[in-house]
């Protein structure tokens, strides 16, 4: 914390303390004077106000000490004596500045218009010896009242670093599932540039390191970023989908249904690329006639929904304990971190054949970018 921070923090708090005690005694005095009239006495009311009101400035000035005093010496340690001693001397001492700052203020102004004042000395001694037992409760009081403050404090700072190191490991393990993406996705892609020069289809190995090259620049400008509007990922997937179909020519097919209402939607960056990936590995590459992809995207309310649909081979029924994909696995992964109870994700055989993985998520528009 800065020292502007300290600064303001203890004005602050010693704001708050004048006004808690100038309230007590504004309380007490106007009390007193009240009272004392409604049993028809005769005193000096405006000098036995003040008295009232003044008497407990030694407490308003002591409370920053007492504060200071139960965060150095924790009075719930008993078995740290030193503690003790710490605060019954504190107490002890503020109880003499009280009684004879009060019999002061009684000697000097003579409220009570009683003859001459009594004695200094006689007065602080019936003060301190009559207020014994409730200057410990008030200090008591002080101790526990700065106790409750300091554990509703430390609980807000706690809750507060909690949820940022929460943040920041979600964000790093996030980066580190994305950074498992993309070399997967780049073993796999640069395995098909090898299978296209061996084929002897140089340009098509060309075009799709090309396409590579971009697709990866594009990747990299954005890796800061964990979601991104739906607009950007689907130029993403095509992206990738443009690498593929130099490979797969005419044996791989498109169709996409993505509403333009949809496109500011905030989605996980590169959600959509391992799903594609998935439909082709073990969709459309394992058909020697091809198949076709779908890529759709429907709103139900404030749930986003994004569906990765191929027409190839269906999924075995032992499907969840044989097939351990990085990429699906990932997806799974990202979105719990990113929305844990409120996001969805299923894989089934659809019923005119193929494999369709749908992802569900909370609907919430991005914010337009700075260029826009």
């Amino acid at each position: 914390m800065t020292t502007n921070n300290h600064i303001q923090a203890s004005s602050y708090r010693w704001r708050w303390i004048a006004a808690i005690w100038f309230g007590f005694g504004l309380f007490g005095a106007l009390q007193t004077v009240f009272v004392m009239r409604s049993e028809g006495m005769h005193h000096a009311w405006m000098k036995l106000f003040v008295v009232a009101l003044l008497s407990w400035l030694p407490w308003a000035l002591m409370t920053p000490l007492i504060l200071y005093l139960g965060r150095r010496f924790p009075p719930l340690k008993p078995w740290r004596f030193q503690n003790w001693f710490a605060h019954i001397a504190a107490w002890l001492s503020v109880g003499v500045m009280f009684c004879a700052w009060d019999s002061l203020l009684e000697v000097l102004l003579n409220p009570y218009a009683e003859g001459s004042p009594a004695r200094f000395v006689q007065l602080w001694h019936s003060k301190f010896y009559n207020g014994f037992l409730s200057s410990m409760v008030l200090y008591a009081v002080i101790l526990i009242v700065s106790s409750m403050l300091d554990s509703r404090e430390r609980l807000a700072f706690q809750q507060t670093e909690t949820a940022r190191l929460n943040e920041q490991l979600s964000k790093a393990q996030l980066n580190a599932l994305r950074r498992q993406i993309e070399p997967h996705f780049l073993f796999n892609t640069l395995n098909a540039v090898s299978g296209l020069v061996r084929e002897g289809r140089n340009d098509s190995a060309v075009s799709m390191i090309a396409g590579l090259s971009d697709f990866l620049r594009r990747m990299l400008e954005d890796s800061s970023r964990q979601q991104v509007p739906l607009q950007e990922e689907m130029e993403f997937a095509l992206k990738y989908l443009d690498i593929q179909k130099v490979r797969f020519a005419d044996r791989l097919q498109l169709s996409v249904d993505v509403p333009g209402e949809l496109y500011p939607a905030k989605v996980p960056s590169l959600i959509l690329q391992p799903m594609v990936e998935n439909a082709i590995k073990h969709g459309i590459a394992k058909r020697a006639q091809g198949g076709t992809i779908w890529i759709r995207a429907t709103r139900c309310d404030d749930v986003l929904t994004l569906s990765v649909c191929n027409d190839g081979p269906s999924l075995p029924s032992d499907w969840e304990t044989t097939r351990s994909g990085i990429g699906v696995s990932n997806v799974r992964t990202r979105l719990q971190s990113l929305y844990g109870k409120d996001c969805k994700m299923s894989m089934r055989n659809r019923s005119a054949g193929g494999v369709e993985v749908s992802v569900s998520l909370p609907f919430v528009v991005a914010p337009p970018s700075a260029g826009a």
